[in-house]
């Protein structure tokens, strides 16, 4: 990493203190603003204009002037015209046709099935440290920084790790590696197979996105050879992308069922720990191995009219960010070598002050799309009292978020994470409660953790038809992604996951 003159990961330079909310969006935003009003001109526009011709109309039906325009009318001899009648006609007919050709196709979610690990893959904190000593590989520096790392880290005491990593000496091979992947993966598909009640060769298109495990043949192979998928299905593996990947594979499916009409995309989400496990003494590379966890999440897409009755959500909005043109962003989860040549992923100390900016950047574009007018006008006044107006004793105004969800699936990157956008967005231990459950009861289980956090909220407390969901996730890079998801219907499923725990997501 030294080449260009880059900053090591393990200390990269330090960053200014994040900047405030509003100075940071302002220009963004109203830019953003001024977008959407030249956009959407014409229909403003052509609205007034309707209402005039309405109100022109209604003021002569009410006035009886019907009957005297008709009479007129005859008196003239005035006779339909073929040709012009035709000509209107294949033009609202190439009108209708070119709406229907080129609207967004509306993206359902059927179903989802989170994994739940076999018992005996269960670690508490003590035996986490246990087994590190045992392995004869950590030092007793290292043990004592696990060990207060773990007491903070918001984990609770059955939290899972795969069954290579519960062996001494651990097993970290191939072999071992592949068997965590089907586990978890074939599992999650299975099961929600037979929930939406298809088979697979009824699967159009799959997406497998799982960052630092990529072996030959892939891991969307390993299901289509698994399940015995139909030929022509159109696969992607994504990796490297991070704890994000689970949002940028919804990105995916969307622009791919704005292409493939009458298709069902499965979205399989997971990370694989088994040989990501490090064993070595830079603490900067120790903190992945006291917060990843077992876990995966199989979600189905269908963008057909028929599946529009049964389907739990539609998929409104996705936003994504990419803050990797900064070296400092760039280079603030980086997975390398240490000085003994052992390989590992380093999390910089700067890592929740870049995803603090990355969460900013994602707002700018969100904000626009989701709060209702009010909150953007009180913004907006806000904005131009204190910038234009000079009101220098007028407080910034930070948007209210909770007038645009009800819900919040935060991704479960550790208690500083959940911490931070709770104190972002202004929001309510209630409202952050379903993250810190899962958190606490499943880890940090990577792109799969928003999924965990949906299946709590719809096990714990059920959702209205009409709720929004927003699901938030930090990955490498570094990236903050959005998704936004409204309820189709009433949706109170019991989860395997979370059917067994208490209201604090303790079994």
């Amino acid at each position: 990493m030294g080449g260009g003159g880059r900053q090591s990961p393990d200390k990269p330079p330090a960053i200014r203190r994040i900047p405030d909310f509003t100075r940071d969006v302002a220009a963004k935003y109203v830019g953003r603003g001024l977008s959407l009003l030249f956009e959407h001109f014409l229909t403003l526009l052509l609205v007034p204009l309707a209402g005039i011709l309405l109100l022109a109309l209604a003021h002569i039906v009410k006035a009886g002037h019907i009957q005297q325009l008709w009479s007129e009318a005859r008196k003239t001899d005035l006779q339909l015209n073929l040709a012009s009648f035709l000509i209107c006609c294949l033009v609202l007919t190439c009108v209708l046709a070119t709406w229907i050709f080129w609207r967004s196709r509306p993206v359902y979610l059927l179903d989802y099935h989170v994994h739940k690990p076999d018992e005996s893959l269960k670690i508490s904190s003590k035996s986490f440290l246990d087994r590190s000593s045992e392995s004869g590989v950590f030092s007793e520096e290292s043990l004592t920084f696990q060990s207060k790392l773990l007491k903070n880290s918001g984990l609770g005491q059955e939290t899972y790790l795969p069954a290579g990593l519960h062996k001494q000496p651990n097993d970290m091979s191939m072999a071992s590696a592949r068997e965590e992947a089907e586990i978890v993966m074939f599992d999650s598909v299975r099961h929600v197979l037979r929930r939406c009640n298809l088979q697979p060769k009824q699967v159009d298109i799959l997406i497998v996105n799982c960052s630092l495990f990529n072996p030959t043949p892939s891991l969307s192979a390993m299901i289509v050879n698994h399940f015995k998928m139909k030929s022509n299905i159109v696969s992607y593996n994504l990796s490297g992308m991070g704890c994000s990947a689970g949002v940028i594979s919804l990105s995916l499916a969307r622009e791919l069922l704005q292409v493939y009409p009458n298709s069902t995309v499965l979205v399989v989400s997971t990370e694989n720990i088994t040989q990501n496990w490090y064993c070595g003494s830079q603490r900067s590379m120790l903190v992945p191995n006291c917060l990843f966890r077992v876990g995966a999440a199989a979600v189905l897409l269908s963008n057909k009219w028929t599946d529009s009755w049964r389907a739990k959500y539609e998929l409104a909005h996705v936003v994504r960010t990419h803050m990797g043109a900064s070296d400092q962003s760039y280079s603030c989860v980086f997975q390398c070598e240490d000085p003994d040549g052992r390989v590992g992923v380093s999390l910089s100390k700067q890592v929740m002050a870049i995803a603090g900016l990355a969460l900013k950047a994602n707002i700018t574009t969100l904000a626009p799309l989701v709060l209702p007018w009010s909150e953007q006008a009180k913004f907006v006044l806000n904005l131009f009292a204190r910038k234009v107006m000079r009101m220098r004793n007028i407080k910034a105004y930070v948007p209210n978020f909770k007038r645009a969800f009800e819900h919040f699936a935060i991704h479960t990157g550790g208690r500083a994470v959940v911490d931070e956008i709770e104190k972002q967005l202004s929001l309510t231990p209630y409202l952050t409660q379903p993250s810190r459950d899962t958190l606490h009861r499943y880890g940090n289980t990577s792109s799969s953790s928003i999924w965990y956090v949906l299946a709590c909220i719809e096990t714990k407390r059920g959702l209205r038809k009409g709720d929004r969901v927003w699901q938030i996730a930090f990955g490498s890079g570094f990236k903050c992604n959005s998704a936004v998801w409204r309820a189709r219907r009433h949706i109170k499923t019991q989860h395997e996951a979370w059917t067994e725990c208490d209201q604090e997501g303790k079994v």
